[in-house]
């Protein structure tokens, strides 16, 4: 398994938490998510936090491609929120599995 590094920041502080993996394997796309970090608040619906999440990670990708390829980072989240939006209303592949609660 090819794994990427763990940001010092994640490593530093013993509160961090591990909330998305995503892998490539078996031709298909796996995923383990940290589900119900929020359900105690009451300030806080968990699919927005969630809606941040993906967002924040969309921005990161955005800047990468800038940096490692020299795209514009606006034209980058641009064609990130299209597909995006696009893969949303018609899945290119159904999905399947199931999930593990953990608390």
């Amino acid at each position: 398994m090819n794994e990427l590094i763990i940001p010092d920041a994640a490593q530093r502080d013993e509160s961090s938490i591990e909330m998305i993996r995503v892998w490539i394997a078996e031709r298909g796309l796996h995923t383990s998510l940290k589900v119900g970090l929020y359900e105690d608040c009451a300030d806080i619906r968990e699919e927005r936090a969630w809606g941040r999440i993906l967002a924040d990670v969309a921005q990161h990708v955005a800047d990468a491609l800038a940096a490692s390829q020299g795209l514009d980072p606006h034209v980058a989240i641009e064609a990130i929120k299209a597909a995006f939006n696009e893969e949303l209303r018609a899945p290119s592949s159904g999905r399947s599995g199931g999930f593990v609660v953990r608390h």
